[in-house]
């Protein structure tokens, strides 16, 4: 509500939200004026089935009252909580602030819990079963909706149970990726590999370099490409650069996939991967058991 970008949405809201509750109460008590209590109840003159006859009776004073409870809850509510366009409520609750408090008062409780780990070296982690245990339902909670509930990843998610790691996958390195994020940028190839012709020739080279079987001619032409236009991030050999982001070609595990199509696609519209940062969302003690869960996957049998 308070981040309106006029005040006129303010007052549409509020205005309207008061004249919704008045015409509510005038309604019921249109409706209602004029009828008696009695034993005698007139007939609306609709009659079916010969003498099934619709009456024209009055709501129950009691059910009539509900109507007006009702319409008096909602209006000491918008004075209490938000609800009027910008206004905030006498209690000044916010949606924010109840978030807060629950993260507040769970961190009470559970926050002796993490730090009792975060001296613990990740080797050591790693062999506790209890902490592996919470470092699992952080993973769940944090990092699932991207890598997968199994940590096998997607397109354009990596897998985090293998070995192959993009920004390296020694504790330390999985630390700095939780702490800081990673922001991987390939940049498009296209233009300056001369089209799709040399598209092609490069896409053969790098399918060259995973051991599979291409085209040799266009291999040989692709060659000389990468080592002019690939070399500097991907390594001479193709095995990559860890402190660069730029993956290993030449081991068959593709990030964005390894079919011709999909290489091609990366060589001519470049990639563009962001890991986000995840220190001030976690703190330290919880990306301490993080960083040895996620180590401990890749180091099973």
């Amino acid at each position: 509500m308070a981040d309106f970008n006029s005040e006129f949405w303010h007052w549409y809201i509020a205005i309207l939200t008061v004249i919704s509750i008045l015409a509510c109460v005038w309604l019921i008590r249109w409706m209602t004026s004029g009828f008696q209590h009695s034993d005698e109840v007139e007939s609306t003159g609709h009659i079916w089935d010969e003498d099934l006859t619709e009456l024209n009776n009055p709501l129950p004073r009691w059910w009539l009252g509900l109507f007006y409870i009702t319409l008096a809850f909602g209006g000491f509510y918008l004075l209490l909580y938000p609800g009027l366009g910008t206004f905030g409520g006498l209690l000044g609750w916010t949606s924010k602030g109840a978030y807060e408090q629950e993260i507040e008062k769970v961190e009470a409780e559970v926050g002796p819990l993490f730090a009792g780990y975060q001296q613990t070296p990740i080797l050591d982690l790693i062999k506790d079963e209890n902490a592996l245990k919470i470092g699992e339902r952080l993973y769940l909670n944090y990092c699932s909706t991207c890598h997968g509930s199994d940590a096998r990843g997607a397109r354009g998610f990596p897998n985090l149970r293998d070995n192959e790691w993009q920004w390296g996958g020694d504790p330390e390195s999985i630390r700095t990726t939780l702490h800081n994020g990673r922001i991987a940028a390939m940049p498009a190839w296209e233009a300056a590999l001369g089209g799709e012709s040399g598209v092609n020739e490069v896409t053969q080279y790098i399918l060259r370099l995973s051991g599979r079987a291409t085209i040799d001619e266009l291999a040989d032409k692709g060659k000389a490409k990468y080592d002019v236009f690939c070399v500097a991030c991907h390594g001479l050999e193709g095995k990559g650069n860890p402190a660069l982001g730029a993956p290993n070609l030449t081991d068959d595990v593709w990030l964005y996939g390894g079919s011709i199509t999909r290489i091609s696609e990366s060589l001519i519209k470049g990639r563009n991967g962001q890991m986000p940062a995840q220190l001030d969302r976690l703190g330290e003690a919880k990306i301490h058991l993080l960083t040895a869960y996620v180590y401990s996957l890749s180091q099973e049998k």
